[in-house]
Order: C-alpha cells, then structure tokens, then sequence
C-alpha cells in the first residue's frame, strides 16, 4: 500500500478543495418563475407565488444554492389573495392579522433576482417577508403601491381665514363622509386624515417651519372643478401650488421585513412607498444593504412623499449592519434608525428571576433574547447602569400563547442580584448581546420629515460620507430612552467623517436641538452624575465633515463622556430665518473630555458634574 504523505502544503489544497466543493449534493438550481404562472399581467400573483414556493421546496435539496428569477416587467399584487398571518413588527401597528404578497420563510442560500421588475401592490399588505432564513439574497427589484394611503393634494387657493381649496392629485380616491369629512379610499381600506407635511412643488423640501401640520376637513365640501373647499382648514403658510402629503399615523406594515435571518443581503432596491417603514428588521445577525433606497420614481414623479414611516429600521440586531450607497428622500420620518429595546422591570421574583415587560405600544410581541446573552439594568429616572451586567440563564415568554404576541418575559439571571439595586426606583433591562456593529457610508438623505440617522449601539459604528441635504429636523440624533420609545443603546464608539450637512432643521421636532443632537431622555437629569454616551476620550469624533447651514445649532450634547469636535468646514448662509436666534454654534451639557475645535466654536469646559437644564 502506498502512503501518501499530507505535507502542510498539501493539506492546505486539500481543505481549499473541500471547501470549494461544498457538500457532495449542494447544487445551483435556477427556476424562472413564468414557467410557474409567476409573470407580468398575470391575475393573483400572491397565490400563485405562494403555489410556485410550495412546488419549489420539493424540488430542491437542503444544501442546494436557489434562484428565483423573475422576468422583467410589472407585477400587480393584490391583498385580496394575500396570506393572512400574524406578525409582530417592531415599530409598527401590531393589529392582527396581516397579509403578506411574498412570504419567505426557513429558507437557505435563497436569491431573489428580480431582474428590474416592478412590484406593484394593490390594498393593505406587507410585500415583502423574509424570516427564520439565512444567507439568502434580494435584488434588483422596485416596491411601490398603485394607490397609497397618503394622500396628496395642491393648493389652489388660501386667504388665511376662511379655509383653504385644494385639488387632490389625479391617483387619490376620495369621497366626502356622512358627516362631511374627506375620505380616502382603496382597495379593503379606508382612511380620514387629520395630519399633513407640506412640500414646496419646485424643490421637493419640506416646507421651512411647518413640521407636522394639524388639518382639519370638518365641513368639507366639493366644488364641480374637482377642487375641494376646507373651511376650517387654516394656515396662512400654505401658499398657492404647495403640494400637502395628507396622513394619518397609521403603520401596519413595512414593504420589507426581516426577522430572525442571518448573513442577509438586499442589492439594488428601490422601495418607492410603504405604509410603515421601507425595511424593518429585528433580531438579525449580519445585514449588508448595498444601492437599497427609499426613493420617488425620478425626477418627474407627480409624487412628493415616499414611506409614511423610516425608510430603514434595525431593532435588536447583531453582526454587521451595512447601508451603503442609497438614497433616502422624502420618507415621513427617519433614514436610519438602529437601536436595541430596553424592557421595564415590574416585578422581582426572587434573587435572580425578573418579570420584563415591553414598554412601547408598538413594540412587543417577538423575541427579545436568548439564554447566553449579557443583559445590563438601569435605572429610568437617571439611565444610569444598575450594578453589573448579568448572564441570562433562562427567558420565557409571558401568555398562552408563548412568544407570539407576548407582552413580556420571565427572565433568570445566572446570578443573585443584590438587594440593594432594588431600591424603589423604576427599572429597565438592555440586552447588550444584540446590539451590531453598523457602517452608513455614501447615502443621500433629503427632503425628509423629523431626522436623518439615528445610531444607539455601543459598538463600533461609522458614519462617513454622506450628504444630509435638508433633512427638516435634526441630521443626526443619538438618543437612549427608557421612558418613551424604550430604544435602548449607549453609544460608545461612533465616528462622523467626511459628511456633508445641507441645512437641516428648517422644522423642530422630538429631539432636535442641533443638526447633530446628542440627547438621551433623561427625567430626572439633576441627580444623574454618571454620563450616559461615550466612556474615554473620543469614543463620538466628529471630524472632517462639511456644514452649509443657515444660523443654527451645529451641535448639541448631553450627557456625553468622551466627544470630539474638529476640522469641520463650517459655511454659513441666509437660506432661511434662524428658528432659534442668537443660538450657540455648540452647545454643551453635563459632558466631560470634550474637545470642540473651530472657528468661532469655542466652548467654555462645562463643570463636569453640573446639573443638565431640563
């Protein structure tokens, strides 16, 4: 018998072999997708898909590599034929059930090519749902809705006093309600708005100080030109040809969902209208997002809104969350929201068992951590940490029903914790396992309501090369709140470079004091003498970054631990009227180790312990 020696060398060739030949049965199977009655023109789609899938996991081995290639064209989903199911979607309405067009569920190494086609969605759905699945891929598609429940209108006329008539754009059903209220319509949905975001028709921005715009139709009434008269409709800043996205704050569904996926990638998508957020993804590991946008359809769509909610929003995720070259426009709220959930503490079992409960109306009803995650208490009053973190031994879910729609958990810690944490006082509890790693490199974000990005994780987070091009509330926003919206998250590691801010703030809202605003809702803030971010010297650097801004506040901090401020070109114009005049450039409360370097940007070191202003 003939030995054959393994040298280093060829031991390594040998594992390269291997690794490249994958198991013995691994194949790639293609399947166009007309050939299973999934095609452009064809009558219900989200059934035929559904069949298609069926026939499809029959065909395939557990290893094989699959693609599901569609043809270019345009695709009618309608509700109608959608599959019910209940879904609980972080951030969003958890009314049940919902229906899903394309649901993908338990898949591996699943591509979706969609080869530029169009999805185009009819009623009250979710597109798009990607769960428990790993390594899977979704591509060159656009996502938009034939008839979104924003409304949008024009002004016609206005005097300021006696209402004001509007023209509602060509696609939006409308109906005037027993009771004389304007009624929107669709297919299986009905909806009577009562809020609206104005936006100048020439350059899409959102009007300068207007913000959320209360409307009322009480009295409305139709006139034989299609135009319609609000008499008690009243605001003087609305002006002849401003174009007025009407709303409610409804927020069943985002138009892509992922939960419970790992190793996930999204390519060349174009989301242009979702009635919640763009993409909501919670609990994640690993989400590469490259050329994925939030968008209108061109420069010549009549359109001047997109989502009515984020256009991207990561809760609870781990790994690395990577957003790169999109564009964001025009969306009801935020670019970018990552963040964790904190749960409130409201009962103690014993010396290691904790009751948790989800504190936000919309978030609750999904897995929040497993047995093996560090989890960290704090008290709400001051966010400040609550003796070490601590290991989860055991969590189960609270109710019948397990984990679906679950209002909270019982959480064993591996640990007594001492008595001395319970003093009282209002606790909440973070899980410091699922919290990622997130680079938002190369994005446009423009012409959006509230803010542009939000980071809350205390891992390495990089934000850099970016233009921020009016984004009517703050640019950039680091929160942590426990009393409120319950997004957990310290930031303990982000970096702000090369990015270019183009007169933000033209409207106030929740948490913009600066077009960077670093400010974690703190109740009690007089007693806190811990700070909240950072931790050692420039743990937040923003460096290197471009500001074109009318007078504002480039930035504000509290309860920080470690910033820096330098070499940033600062450009100041008279675009606008300053909403706060005579403000500071920075401004700085209860921080310490913060160096701010600039013209006209001295700031006088605040005593570090003095009390935050409320």
């Amino acid at each position: 018998m003939t030995r054959i020696s393994l040298t280093p060398q060829r031991l390594c060739l040998l594992l390269c072999l291997l690794l490249l030949a994958g198991p013995a049965c691994a194949r790639k199977r293609t399947f166009r997708m007309e050939r299973f009655g999934v095609a452009p023109g064809e009558k219900e789609l989200c059934t035929r898909l559904r069949n298609a899938l069926n026939e499809i996991r029959q065909l395939v081995g557990p290893d094989d590599e699959v693609v599901l290639r569609f043809k270019k064209g345009e695709y009618a989903f309608h509700a109608a034929d959608a599959e019910p199911c209940s879904l609980y979607v972080s951030n969003h309405d958890q009314d049940q059930p919902k229906r899903v067009a394309i649901r993908l569920e338990g898949w591996r190494r699943l591509t979706v090519e969609g080869n530029g086609a169009r999805f185009v969605f009819h009623g009250r759905l979710m597109p798009v749902a990607l769960r428990h699945s790993q390594e899977c891929t979704l591509r060159n598609l656009s996502i938009d809705f034939a008839n979104p429940h924003i409304s949008q209108v024009e002004i016609v006329s206005n005097d300021g006093t006696s209402g004001i008539t509007f023209r509602p754009a060509p696609w939006v059903r409308w109906r005037i309600s027993p009771d004389s209220l304007l009624e929107t319509y669709g297919e299986g949905w009905t909806a009577r708005p009562a809020s609206g975001i104005a936006f100048e028709p020439r350059t899409r921005h959102i009007l300068y100080n207007t913000g959320d715009l209360p409307v009322s139709m009480k009295g409305v009434s139709a006139a034989g030109d299609g135009t319609l008269r609000a008499p008690a409709w009243r605001d003087a800043r609305l002006v002849p040809g401003t174009q007025v996205a009407l709303r409610t704050w409804h927020r069943p569904a985002p138009a892509v969902f992922l939960e419970e996926d790992s190793c996930t990638s999204l390519e060349n998508i174009s989301v242009h209208y979702a009635e919640g957020m763009g993409l909501l993804a919670q609990r994640c590991n690993g989400i590469s997002m490259d050329r994925f946008s939030v968008c209108l359809k061109g420069k010549d769509d009549p359109r001047c809104f997109t989502t009515q909610a984020d256009a991207t929003h990561f809760s609870q995720c781990k790994g690395v969350i990577s957003v790169t070259d999109g564009v964001f426009e025009n969306m009801m709220d935020d670019a970018i929201n990552v963040h964790g959930v904190y749960l409130r503490v409201t009962e103690r079992r014993d010396a290691r068992t904790l009751v948790c409960t989800f504190g936000h109306s919309q978030t609750w009803g999904f897995a929040w951590g497993d047995a093996g995650d560090t989890v960290r208490l704090l008290r709400t009053s001051t966010m400040e940490p609550a003796g070490a973190p601590a290991i989860i031994s055991s969590i189960r879910p609270i109710g019948p029903d397990g984990l679906c729609g679950t209002k909270g958990f019982v959480v064993t810690l591996r640990d007594a914790l001492p008595d001395s944490l319970f003093d009282g006082s209002t606790l909440g509890i973070e899980n410091l396992t699922w919290t990622p790693e997130v680079v938002f490199a190369g994005n446009i974000v423009r012409n959006n309501r509230a803010r542009g990005a939000l980071f809350s994780s205390p891992r390495r987070t990089l934000c850099e090369r970016n233009t921020f091009d009016h984004t009517s509330g703050s640019a950039i926003l680091l929160c942590g709140d426990c009393n409120g919206w319950d997004e957990s998250g310290a930031v303990g590691d982000l970096v702000i470079r090369r990015n270019r801010f183009v007169n933000a703030l033209t409207s106030l809202y929740q948490f913009t004091e600066g077009v960077i605003s670093i400010y974690p809702v703190i109740p009690s803030p007089r007693t806190a003498a811990g700070y909240f971010h950072g931790g050692r010297p420039g743990a937040i650097s923003i460096t290197d970054n471009e500001f074109d801004q009318f007078e504002s506040t480039l930035l504000y901090a509290k309860s920080v631990d470690g910033l820096l401020f330098r070499d940033n070109v600062i450009r100041r114009n008279a675009d606008f009227a300053p909403l706060r005049p005579g403000c500071r450039p920075v401004v700085l409360e209860h921080t310490r180790r913060a160096v701010v370097v600039g013209e006209g940007l001295h700031v006088p070191p605040p005593t570090p312990n003095r009390p935050l202003s409320r």
